[in-house]
């Protein structure tokens, strides 16, 4: 109820009084006081100072072992009012002696909604050019264990539990990764590597447990990590805070793929741009050891991506797609989608639905001219 309606009340009351009551000044004296007290109480309430909410790490006695925000632990004493404590509950505690008052009734989880994106996709191995070998290879290591387990129980092997995609930008990591959890009918969890490192210690490591928790419930399904690097770099001298909680995560990271069953039908790929940088921990036998390089598209693999991405376009007649193909020189498939794109919105331009030779050659032009804004001949220039 809010003050207004509150208010509005103790109006009503007052004149009810007044209609009912022998004395109506007596009535509506008792009335003010309740209001009045009501507001002491109230006024009171919002003077007090906030809790602090806290982790318990163990049980002592009387007493508790209790985690603050910052990662500091304490030993306090807990209020005979509150309800029975144990390991890893979440507590409210006075912020100047951290005496804990009041047990939360609220779970430790995250919410992993908000650090991974869970979708099933619907894209077919027809939907990628270009790329024969590295779909077979990701269809022997990811999609034959997951619908042929019992295949590899007969020859007596182990498949392996991962898979890392490797290559320059916009060449098909991501589209590989939903082809194969498309074409297996799993859940297909992708998490970007930087989500995964939070600000308070400890975050991130749980957070990669809970997604991994996750993934078995869903199963089977595929977790994919992008940007593989920003959590997986070479460990050098641990310094800052932030330096050990990446380290921490990692390291969970590397437990939970070492704790996975054999034939378990929750797989990992991760995707990166920088492979050269990745410690070789995560990339050893037992873990991501199958390594998919993804290249930058030859001239035929750029014939076969064009041809997807136009099949549903209004060309010209006189539209080459060889000869555009000649000038995609060094473009990744998504330079290639892009080009297509930019050449549709010529032709809305200009108020047509059919895209012709200028329109083509436009888009191609522009795309080009990103590239070189981003800095990708610009640095070449340079050796």
């Amino acid at each position: 109820m809010t003050t207004k309606d509150k208010d509005k009340n103790i109006i009503d009351s007052i004149m009810y009084s007044y209609s009912t009551s022998a004395n109506p000044l007596e009535e509506e004296n008792k009335i003010l006081r309740e209001a009045i007290s009501r507001l002491k109480d109230e006024i009171e309430r919002f003077k007090a100072p906030p809790l602090m909410v806290c982790e318990i790490r163990d049980i002592i006695g009387e007493t508790a072992l209790i985690k603050i925000p910052n990662g500091n632990q304490f030993s306090v004493n807990i209020s005979k009012e509150c309800d029975k404590l144990k390991s890893g509950d979440i507590v409210l505690a006075e912020q100047k002696n951290l005496n804990i008052v009041k047990k939360l009734p609220i779970t430790r989880k995250f919410n992993i909604q908000k650090f991974v994106i869970v979708e099933k996709p619907t894209i077919s191995w027809s939907d990628i050019g270009g790329l024969d070998n590295q779909v077979r290879e990701i269809q022997e290591v990811v999609e034959l264990p997951l619908k042929k387990p019992q295949l590899f129980k007969k020859v007596g092997i182990t498949p392996p539990k991962g898979v890392l995609l490797y290559g320059e930008p916009g060449t098909g990591k991501t589209l590989l990764a939903k082809a194969v959890a498309a074409s297996t009918n799993s859940t297909f969890i992708e998490v970007v590597g930087s989500e995964l490192v939070q600000k308070f210690i400890g975050e991130g490591a749980k957070i990669v447990k809970e997604i991994f928790e996750f993934a078995r419930k869903k199963a089977p399904a595929i977790i994919f990590i992008d940007e593989l690097d920003s959590l997986a770099a070479k460990r050098v001298e641990v310094g800052t805070s932030g330096e050990r909680e990446v380290n921490r995560t990692f390291m969970q990271l590397l437990a939970e793929l070492d704790g996975f069953e054999p034939l378990d039908n929750v797989k990992v790929i991760g995707a990166t741009n920088r492979k050269d940088i990745l410690d070789a921990a995560i990339i050893r036998p037992g873990r991501l050891d199958r390594l998919i390089h993804i290249p930058i598209p030859t001239k035929e693999a750029r014939t076969d991506i064009l041809k997807i991405h136009t099949k549903n376009m209004s060309l010209d007649s006189n539209i080459s797609l060889n000869n555009m193909v000649e000038r995609m020189e060094n473009f990744s498939g998504a330079e290639i989608r892009a080009a297509c794109t930019e050449a549709g919105y010529f032709a809305i331009r200009s108020d047509r639905t059919n895209i012709t030779k200028e329109d083509f050659l436009k888009g191609i032009e522009k795309v080009k001219k990103e590239e070189m804004f981003e800095g990708k001949d610009y640095l070449g220039m340079f050796g």
